[in-house]
């Protein structure tokens, strides 16, 4: 069976293929949630492990967006910096919230594991590689992250780069054990599927065309059909719509990009030796892994704030494939594909109440998978009253993000960082 999902490589080897009908008349619900990206659906999900009947409103189908279409790389970080975390809510506070990125990926592991979600294909180890020549202040952080969290890194010289990546771009890095890549659409059907199995509801192809949220009873309205609740999530991100105008104005659509590789397995291995992903340290970075074991290369990187050519902008990776690994010049890029992360100004989720009995969780900001993991949790035990653990997200509330003169600063600063990351590699 094709679902209408965008022409990618997760879309075209997604293992579970159930079509999940629309939302016609009118249901009841304990809890509804609009968006079946991970954010909702993990957040169903607890919600259901904790006894409640929820209904997830989707306006495609699950995943279709970022959830679905990203680099697959489970790591502990938030897109906001732990320095400018902590300015805005002290020490204390940002090291509680970075301990929530080490849970959210053991959570993301046990969703995959507990669940059997044999597609989602996990692959441990992650390299965070960097382009000159500079290692005091790598080690200070592996350090410091080693004694505040128990989370351990292993610094990499350049030969020890070397035994892994034939290339001579990068002089020194950090590998992590512990952090891992997944097929991402896999694993977010499969956290659908799980819902079900516990009584939850989804609608797909159902766009929320009405809100009423401010009264006991909240309400949903699709085209043929209405959800009420006396609980309500709305869980969108990089398309978030004009439903609900605050959410709309406090997020940012970033476009990014990625491209896979014809299957060239002897070709790949003459270049890269190792099944870790690898992330470089630029402001503006590539990330990229080996997929299919080892047959093909993924790659991704770039963002911009209007819609480009998915293709065209495959050329700018292709360049920057070429030039960490000349060899590779003659890999053939099969496919190639864009998706919208949804950003806020500060760069930190937005999870939090709205109004009694309505809340957000959203604007995850490139760093969706383990983060959605834990946030969607929290977001469940506030609901189902299990902690107060959601208090910290209220220092990153719905900050008005600039409207069209916010994506300008947006792409300006990523131009900023380009040239940044070139000064500083020469």
């Amino acid at each position: 069976m094709t679902l209408p999902y965008p022409d990618t490589y997760y879309a075209r080897t997604m293992e579970e293929t159930v079509a999940r009908p629309a939302l016609q008349g009118a249901v009841e619900a304990d809890v509804i949630v609009v968006g079946g990206g991970l954010a909702g659906l993990v957040t169903a999900l607890e919600l259901a492990r904790g006894g409640l009947k929820p209904v997830v409103i989707e306006a495609r189908v699950v995943g279709w967006g970022a959830s679905g279409r990203n680099g697959g790389i489970v790591s502990p970080a938030f897109a906001c910096d732990g320095e400018a975390i902590a300015a805005r809510v002290g020490d204390v506070a940002a090291k509680a919230l970075h301990r929530l990125t080490i849970e959210g990926v053991a959570r993301v592991k046990a969703y995959i594991n507990d669940l059997k979600i044999t597609g989602a294909e996990p692959i441990s180890g992650l390299l965070n590689l960097r382009r000159f020549d500079r290692s005091d202040d790598l080690r200070a952080y592996a350090a410091e992250f080693s004694h505040d969290y128990g989370y351990d890194f292993t610094y990499l010289d350049r030969a020890a780069i070397r035994e892994r990546l034939v290339s001579d771009r990068y002089f020194h890095g950090l590998a992590d054990a512990q952090a891992f890549h997944i097929h991402p659409l896999n694993y977010v059907r499969g956290l659908a599927a799980e819902l079900e199995r516990l009584g939850g509801r989804i609608f797909e192809a159902s766009p929320a065309t009405q809100a009423q949220f401010t009264g006991v009873e909240k309400r949903i309205k699709t085209a043929a059909g209405e959800a009420r609740a006396p609980r309500l999530v709305f869980a969108t991100g990089g398309y978030t719509d004009g439903l609900v105008p605050r959410l709309k104005r406090a997020v940012l659509p970033i476009a990014t990009y990625m491209m896979v590789s014809e299957v060239a397995p002897d070709l790949i291995a003459s270049a890269i030796r190792t099944r870790e992903a690898i992330l470089d340290d630029r402001r503006a970075s590539d990330y990229y892994r080996v997929i299919e074991g080892g047959n093909r290369l993924l790659w991704g990187g770039r963002i911009t704030t209007r819609a480009a050519s998915a293709a065209g902008v495959a050329q700018q990776l292709r360049r920057e494939m070429i030039g960490a690994y000349p060899q590779l010049a003659g890999l053939r890029t099969e496919l190639s594909w864009s998706g919208q992360m949804g950003y806020a100004r500060h760069l930190m989720p937005q999870v939090g109440a709205m109004a009694p009995g309505a809340w957000h969780i959203t604007a995850f900001g490139g760093h969706g998978l383990n983060t959605t993991a834990v946030a969607g949790k929290v977001l469940a035990e506030s609901i189902l009253g299990e902690s107060d653990r959601l208090a910290l997200f209220a220092g990153f509330g719905l900050d008005w993000a600039g409207g069209a003169l916010g994506l300008a600063a947006a792409q300006a600063t990523y131009w900023k960082l380009q040239l940044q990351d070139w000064w500083r590699e020469r």
